[in-house]
């Protein structure tokens, strides 16, 4: 006879700064994951919007605001863009290898500068290299850590260029976290190569979904989210397809800014040249 599941406790956090929207505050709702069943659990809590961050499952529960909106990519039905082809291309001879959730200095460094260029002055910029193996090896779920290198020589291990925390779900696989190297000249698209790569590795599996975390209107450094389609969206009445012309608006919003550097002959907002071509 097996064991009954236990019930998950469920805590509040108290109100903070929101980082996605100024002038808003954020509020958590979370749970310990922990035992045989955390696996189960963790699944479960996926499929109603909650995420993974260690041994916590947590989901925002703001009491003014629902802004933050669980989104999936719809694996088996995918079909990449011109521009995301373009990353398939650009980066297709990386080699990627799955492998068990354990930091390494190699990953902490290359986080670092993603970090610097991409996220100056945010909160994860202080993690030190303990802070960043607790995030990768303190899991008690299925967990790996994607690498994603150029080729080596020899026996060598080629550098590596970036790296994603994945959780292997029964219905997908959850991307926790993802960097790259920001800055790396002849590799155009590295952070869409890696959601790229892991919507053909749920199809490959016969996983139906690949969970892209919390999208949120209005917060540009969310906006990448809606470019993989068909897309899955968390409702009150469960999850339901985002309508086409809805999404066609959304990515059309989300290239404006970068549109107008091209046009412009401008630097984008994350300082680089806008020389990188627009999302379809």
């Amino acid at each position: 006879m097996t064991a009954p599941i236990r019930f998950p406790r469920f805590f509040v956090t108290s109100p903070a700064p929101c980082p996605y929207l100024p002038g808003k505050s954020e509020r958590k709702v979370f749970t310990e994951l922990r035992g045989e069943s955390a696996d189960e659990l963790n699944e479960a809590l996926g499929r109603i919007g909650f995420r993974r961050s260690q041994t916590v499952a947590y989901r925002p529960s703001c009491l003014d605001c629902q802004a933050c909106v669980s989104v999936r990519v719809v694996a088996n039905e995918f079909r990449p863009s011109s521009t995301q082809k373009r990353a398939l291309k650009a980066n297709g001879d990386l080699i990627a290898t799955e492998c068990r959730p354990w930091a390494t200095a190699e990953q902490f460094e290359l986080l670092q500068k993603y970090l610097a260029v991409r996220h100056p002055g945010g909160g994860m910029t202080q993690m030190e290299e303990t802070d960043f193996a607790d995030m990768v090896e303190h899991t008690p779920v299925s967990s790996y850590v994607i690498e994603y290198r150029e080729p080596g020589i020899g026996a060598e291990p080629g550098r590596l260029v970036g790296a994603c925390l994945t959780d292997f779900q029964g219905d997908g696989l959850s991307m926790i976290y993802s960097f790259y190297d920001p800055e790396h000249e002849d590799r155009a698209g590295l952070g869409n190569f890696i959601i790229l790569d892991h919507i053909q590795r749920a199809a490959e599996r016969g996983l139906p979904y690949v969970y892209l975390g919390y999208w949120v209107e209005g917060a540009e450094r969310m906006q990448y989210k809606v470019r993989y389609r068909p897309l899955e969206k968390l409702g009150r009445a469960g999850w339901e397809r985002m309508p086409a012309d809805e999404q066609r608006r959304l990515i059309t919003n989300a290239t404006a800014p970068r549109r107008r550097s091209l046009e412009e002959g401008l630097p984008a907002k994350d300082g680089r040249a806008a020389e990188y071509k627009l999302a379809d």
